[in-house]
């Protein structure tokens, strides 16, 4: 889920606005039910890129260089040919707001190549902190636009690509690009307090630094506090499965619904192998779903080839219960804490 949050997170910024159901049908390949034909081509392809990223964190001999750069902004824009994937633009390039007003125009597209590989110098000799190393990276490639579309989202995938390879954390829970699909705004505010409106390298990054910052924060406080609902709500799905007499993988399925997933035989047949670890066949799955629903656990919508499910009136007062329970949303600032921490031991 933090992975298609993420994927749902970065496409929502360029307007792809996908529910996170059909974002996790996209990411585990089933098909989409209310996504248009084009978001679910950019959920997938997103997806890909953001999947080959995750497959070549891990190996130390890896290089991010210009190749890897354009292999990704095609598997990201291979849907539509006309926007140039996987190469640099050929043109000049101005990002408008819904108003139609340019608020930035990129380098000169004779200058990208030499850009691009400045960046790449950059990144493969800096020795810093790895938040503020991939941090840059994104801002670098943003204000260089070197694509005709897809910039962001590559960005953001590059972002996300230094900090896995330092592999400092598991990097789908390192990403914030959840986060700056639910602060857009924020995120563009940032950009164009650095940018400025033009190509203007000399301008000083740290307002882009401290928002980015403030994001990983913020971000990893969320999945900590996810983390403690998520097995709350494990533990009651146990025991609804338990107290009904069904095996427990089918509590898999039972948490999926109360979490707010539309529940397939395919979906359903997947989760339940993670907690079995072995393969389920589809007539155990059928069955499965059956007696659920026989139960009251989960409720059927659709005929045959178009059935899913959706939790039943016990698992939706569980989620709802643990949520109740969430304590109120903190808007802590790193650098107030850090400033009176700093404070307070001095005395």
């Amino acid at each position: 889920m933090a992975f298609a949050r993420a994927v749902q997170g970065s496409n929502s910024i360029e307007g792809y606005n996908a529910s996170l159901d059909d974002v996790v049908a996209a990411v585990e390949g089933e098909p989409t039910l209310d996504a248009g034909e084009e978001t679910q081509h950019v959920l997938t392809g997103y997806r890909d890129a953001m999947t080959y990223v995750l497959q070549i964190a891990a190996d130390d001999a890896l290089q991010i260089d210009e190749g890897l750069i354009k292999s990704l902004h095609f598997m990201m824009i291979k849907h539509d040919l006309t926007k140039n994937p996987g190469q640099w633009r050929p043109g000049s390039i101005f990002v408008q707001d819904e108003e139609g007003e340019t608020v930035y125009e990129g380098p000169p597209n004779d200058d990208v190549p030499t850009l691009i590989a400045e960046m790449l110098g950059q990144l493969k000799g800096d020795e810093g902190p790895v938040l503020v190393k991939a941090a840059m990276a994104h801002l670098n490639l943003v204000l260089i636009h070197p694509f005709s579309d897809g910039n962001g989202r590559m960005a953001r995938c590059l972002q996300t690509l230094v900090l896995a390879r330092d592999r400092v954390v598991v990097p789908v829970f390192s990403s914030i690009e959840e986060f700056l699909g639910r602060n857009t705004q924020a995120y563009y505010d940032a950009l164009a307090d650095v940018g400025a409106g033009s190509w203007r390298p000399e301008r000083d990054a740290r307002p882009w630094i401290r928002f980015c910052l403030r994001a990983h924060y913020t971000q990893i406080r969320t999945m900590l506090r996810r983390r403690t609902e998520i097995e709350q709500l494990w533990n009651g799905c146990v025991t609804l499965v338990e107290g009904n007499g069904l095996p427990e993988r089918c509590a898999a399925g039972l948490m999926d619904s109360a979490y707010g997933f539309r529940i397939r035989r395919g979906s359903y047949m997947s989760s339940a192998q993670e907690v079995v670890g072995e393969e389920i066949s589809k007539q155990t799955a059928s069955r499965d779903l059956t007696a659920m629903v026989d139960l009251g656990l989960l409720e059927p919508v659709g005929e045959r080839r178009t059935r899913y499910y959706l939790a039943g009136t016990e698992a939706r007062r569980l989620r709802d219960d643990i949520r109740t329970q969430r304590p109120p949303k903190e808007a802590d600032d790193p650098f107030s804490v850090v400033r009176e921490r700093r404070q307070l031991s001095l005395t």
